[in-house]
């Protein structure tokens, strides 16, 4: 029974159900998720048949089918070396670059827009010797309104917002700050920054997948540099495109943001002033701690004096000079009084 059946009235290929023994086709087909794998199969025939239909290539396949198993090995080989490759070398990040605005200004190109994507380089941009922002976009040519690209194939690099960032620790790139900085040193409207699927951080892949935006930030795409799909990329500009065109400009009058700003530095200060009273409140209780410890001794001291009179039935002018110049309680209290000072340190 033949596997292929050609539906003329409905002008569509019919494949009944078959088998494929083949372990190049079963470790593609087993690397993609279950929910992708029908698009790929539709794809690899479409792909097949566009190469069929080349007379160049059918006779190469026609000349070499004894050879074919070993070709398509051959094949996978050279593919995995060039990922090995690309995923090691220290220029990955800088061919990766001129794919992107490669993609990008093809992109503009098909969809008949004005805008052209740039390549900064290793030129410095509005900060001194900061070189963040990749790639610019000049959104209908204007070098008044840019879109900032950040590419950035580094697995260590973490979402690092506001919230849980720590001011006093280790400061390291995180997306939110190369975005910032991005458009702060390119003078962007909007900044993008753009991720590889095969080196991105699992836990910002689990959280953005393919687009991401964070607001009055910017913008992720995670992009498949190896399998050439800058498609996340494309979705991810046209979005930050429209923002752009359609940002308003805030009319801000200076008397009102005054107001907020006073507000704000009143209530600093207040936070300040309640610091202040704690510390003194610190100092005062430290104070007491400190009376408190003298009668203590004092007290202790008396009670031992009396003690030994109601033992001794003795009390006499001896006894009164040990009593009057207290050097036992002198003695004990040096070493409290400079735990004392020790804690104003």
């Amino acid at each position: 029974m033949s596997t292929l059946k050609l539906n003329q009235k409905t002008q569509r290929v019919e494949i009944s159900s078959f088998e494929i023994d083949n372990p190049l086709l079963f470790s593609y087909f087993n690397s993609l998720p279950s929910k992708e794998r029908d698009n790929a199969f539709h794809k690899a025939i479409q792909i097949g048949v566009l190469a069929l239909k080349e007379d160049r290539l059918s006779a190469f396949l026609s000349s070499t089918a004894n050879e074919l198993g070993t070709e398509l090995e051959n094949l996978k080989m050279l593919f995995d070396l060039r990922q090995e490759l690309f995923s090691k070398t220290a220029a990955k990040g800088i061919v990766a670059e001129d794919q992107i605005a490669a993609f990008l200004n093809e992109y503009f190109e098909d969809r008949n827009l004005k805008d052209r994507a740039l390549l900064t380089g290793t030129t410095a941009g509005k900060i001194k010797r900061n070189k963040t922002g990749d790639i610019v976009c000049e959104v209908d040519g204007s070098d008044e309104l840019k879109i900032v690209i950040e590419c950035k194939f580094d697995k260590s690099i973490r979402l690092g917002d506001i919230e849980s960032r720590d001011l006093f620790g280790r400061q390291t790139d995180t997306i939110w700050s190369q975005l910032i900085e991005a458009n702060a040193n390119r003078e962007g409207r909007v900044a993008i920054i753009v991720l590889d699927k095969s080196s991105v951080d699992g836990v910002v892949l689990r959280e953005v997948e393919n687009v991401g935006f964070i607001p009055a930030i910017g913008f992720i795409a995670i992009v498949d540099t190896l399998r050439g799909d800058y498609s996340n990329l494309g979705i991810a500009y046209m979005l930050a495109r429209n923002i752009a065109v359609n940002a308003r400009d805030y009319k801000l009058d200076q008397a009102v943001l005054d107001i907020f700003i006073k507000r704000i530095l009143n209530d600093l200060n207040g936070v300040l002033k309640i610091e202040q009273l704690v510390t003194q409140n610190i100092e005062t209780n430290k104070e007491i701690l400190r009376t408190l410890k003298k009668n203590e001794l004092s007290l202790n001291f008396s009670f031992e004096m009396l003690k030994r009179f109601l033992q001794t039935g003795e009390m006499t002018y001896d006894s009164l000079l040990e009593f009057y110049s207290g050097d036992e309680v002198r003695s004990k209290y040096r070493s409290i009084d400079f735990d004392f000072e020790r804690m104003k340190d």
